[in-house]
């Protein structure tokens, strides 16, 4: 089951967003752009080496596949040859000779040899899943770097503007008599602070935008409604195990039984293959004698020796023993990390509950306050400071929901499922 999380911004902001998305398509019309995390992810990956030469690793593997199937260890050898006495008696003593060498399997190697093969389509595949989900770590953790950074621009925006606003009716009232210069000059105070937030948010958007465009190659843009959509929160019966089919997980395993197939190949390998050979021979023995025909079938059988075979055998134990301890290690990282997103997540929407509720009790004592200023019946620090806290609690709320959809993309990871 999959609960789906929509992201509903401020009112306040949505204008913001809105003018946001199109000042990013106005500024690189010709660029392309990703709007939503599974376009960023379909992007990075597209870049990334182990998908260019995916169809090649495939290739491979299922060729070892194949040549296990052949009825010989190795490619036959074609053996021609000929033997003449021209040089020394010249006789007309003549003998050629054309014959096939093929390599014969060992007892069981057939078999561990397409085990192996298996083993290696198998772990080419888990690879590549494994891969395609470090990809997507790195995006998730830029792509939601860069919405949070964008939400300080936008909120940044709004406090600038109500500074304004706040500027301007404080220079109406300066000018009645109504207020000294001294409110006029902590009115300017208050712009310029709202200016200086606006630069330092602008600054920290342009370098996590570079961050995402270095991932993907193509520069990040809102969505058309303004907002993201965050991943479908996985409902599981068993929060505390990894998944079975976890890429690292099965990346793991499967580089476990590589390696312990390997060691059975290699323990089987202990000395060279055996040939057979098949020939004909034409001969005669002088000059104006008649040509002799002979069929030959050998068969050659080299001795074996422990210590030729050694290495490899220790070599692959080795990397079987590395595997298995890995992937222990592994789950138990995965089940830790699993239970630590959920938590995460629980935490994310309590945050974004009380965040809310800030937010609407600070939007509604701004639209109080603002009257009263006008009226005259409040002073100037107050309405500085309502104004700060309301820009503040809007910052909150926007970033909290922000991390409730990072933590669910967090969650996601760890339960190794790919964006979406």
């Amino acid at each position: 089951m999959f609960r789906r999380i929509r992201i509903n911004w401020l009112p306040g902001l949505l204008l913001g967003l809105a003018a946001s998305g199109a000042w990013a398509q106005a500024a690189s019309p010709a660029s392309p752009v990703v709007t939503t995390l599974r376009q960023a992810f379909d992007a990075a990956w597209a870049r990334q080496p182990e998908a260019q030469s995916l169809d090649m690793r495939r290739a491979a593997a299922l060729a070892r596949r194949e040549s296990a199937d052949s009825w010989s260890a190795e490619p036959p050898a074609l053996e021609v040859s000929g033997k003449t006495d021209q040089l020394h008696r010249n006789d007309g003593s003549r003998e050629y000779e054309i014959g096939l060498a093929a390599p014969l399997w060992l007892p069981g190697e057939r078999a561990s040899t397409a085990a192996l093969a298996d083993a290696e389509v198998r772990t080419s595949t888990s690879r590549t899943l494994a891969a395609q989900l470090r990809t997507a770590a790195a995006v998730r953790a830029a792509y939601w770097d860069w919405q949070r950074a964008r939400i300080d621009v936008l909120v940044a925006r709004e406090r600038l503007a109500n500074a304004r606003e706040l500027t301007s009716d404080v220079s109406k009232r300066v000018r009645a008599g109504d207020l000294a210069r001294a409110d006029q000059h902590q009115a300017d105070g208050a712009l310029a602070t709202a200016e200086a937030a606006l630069a330092e948010a602008s600054g920290a958007f342009a370098s996590v935008e570079q961050q995402v465009r270095s991932l993907t190659g193509v520069t990040p843009a809102p969505a058309a409604e303004g907002f993201p959509v965050a991943e479908a929160e996985p409902v599981t019966a068993t929060p505390s195990a990894p998944e079975v089919g976890h890429p690292a997980v099965a990346e793991l395993r499967d580089r476990a039984e590589l390696a312990q197939r390997s060691m059975n190949l290699a323990g089987i390998q202990g000395r060279a293959n055996p040939e057979l050979r098949l020939a004909t021979t034409r001969e005669r023995g002088a000059s104006g004698e008649s040509w002799q025909q002979t069929v030959t079938v050998g068969v050659r059988i080299p001795f074996g020796s422990d210590t030729r075979n050694r290495a490899r055998v220790a070599s692959a134990s080795a990397e079987a023993i590395e595997a298995e301890s890995q992937l222990r290690l592994e789950r138990e990282r995965l089940a830790t990390e699993v239970d630590t997103a959920r938590v995460r997540v629980e935490s994310a929407r309590t945050l974004v509950a009380s965040a809310e509720r800030r937010a609407q009790l600070a939007h509604e004592s701004r639209g109080f306050f603002q009257k009263a200023f006008r009226l005259g019946e409040t002073d100037l620090p107050t309405r500085l400071r309502i104004e700060l806290e309301a820009a503040e609690a809007e910052r909150q709320v926007a970033r909290t929901r922000i991390e409730l959809a990072a933590a669910v993309s967090a969650l996601r990871q760890a339960m190794g499922l790919l964006p979406e």
